[in-house]
């Protein structure tokens, strides 16, 4: 097997991979993502002890423990192009040999888990209130770049999803992944369950409309409104379906925990998000440190 090429995989004077700036040794197998850099500190402060600060661009990485469980912290920035850079990254970090540049024969399962804000789409899912989904359900294309395949469930959805919602490919190629079961079955009291639709931008494509028209103004109605079987969908975001997509195809346990901080068929806000994100991580630190 041909080494990796330095253009391919590059790493920086220090040995560390390029954008995080992280070494092998100072990453977790348990590995909490979050959007804003300045949430990193938000989680790690709960942390019995930390043992790693790194930050390049966007992206802040702190490595600690809870007791004798090993978790990172790493800021994402916004949306699915980060997220490409970040789950890719921290895939090399642990299954590829930094010293040979090839792949190891032994791959390690990394546990990840986004713990970030949301929007709902359902009346009955108020803000402050918390998901934890099922599936991702992608807008955003990223994964139409990756050889993902689709079950025939998956494909029924996805046809019934571009049937119902008038998306068509001149918009998007929907896709979707499924959440770890192993880790979803944590996160299940006081977590509202369902099918999380991720987009490429916050304003045109959740249906926003400032000053510039958009191709699709009932797109809340029809996401509100589709059901799959006993599947709906319950929130939207701009991370989620990238982390299943890429978590899926690379072997890791992926899921995503989002404090809805909107309510879009309310047209409400959250009084206090910053509060409700901080009780989201500390609730989720507790079940990852003691479960996960």
């Amino acid at each position: 097997m041909q080494p990796i090429a330095e253009s391919e995989l590059i790493i920086n004077a220090r040995g560390a991979i390029y954008h995080l700036d992280v070494r092998p040794e100072e990453m977790a197998q348990t590995i909490i993502t979050v959007g804003d850099p300045d949430r990193v500190e938000g989680v790690s402060k709960y942390f019995d002890e930390v043992e790693t600060k790194r930050q390049h661009r966007e992206f802040v990485t702190h490595t600690g423990r809870i007791g004798k469980k090993r978790i990172s912290v790493i800021s994402t920035g916004i949306g699915p192009d980060n997220i490409d850079i970040v789950l890719n990254e921290i895939d090399a970090l642990v299954n590829i040999d930094f010293g040979t540049r090839q792949i190891k024969k032994d791959l390690t399962q990394l546990n990840i888990i986004r713990i970030g804000t949301s929007g709902s789409l359902q009346a009955d899912i108020p803000v402050d209130s918390y998901v934890a989904s099922t599936h991702a359900l992608g807008l955003d294309n990223l994964l139409n770049f990756y050889r993902l395949e689709h079950n025939e469930q998956e494909n029924q959805l996805l046809h019934s999803f571009i049937t119902h919602t008038q998306l068509h490919t001149q918009v998007t190629n929907p896709y979707i992944s499924l959440a770890s079961t192993g880790l979803l079955k944590n996160f299940v009291e006081g977590f509202h369950h369902g099918i999380t639709v991720t987009c490429p931008g916050f304003y045109g494509p959740q249906g926003r409309i400032l000053r510039l028209g958009i191709k699709n103004p009932d797109l809340i109605d029809r996401l509100t409104e589709f059901s799959f079987g006993q599947h709906r969908i319950t929130n939207f975001e701009m991370e989620t379906s990238a982390i299943y997509g890429l978590g899926k195809l690379l072997g890791h346990h992926c899921l995503s925990l989002s404090a809805i901080v909107a309510n879009r068929v309310a047209k409400e806000f959250s009084k206090d998000s910053a509060v409700t994100v901080d009780n989201l991580i500390k609730k989720s630190l507790e079940i990852i440190s003691s479960s996960v």
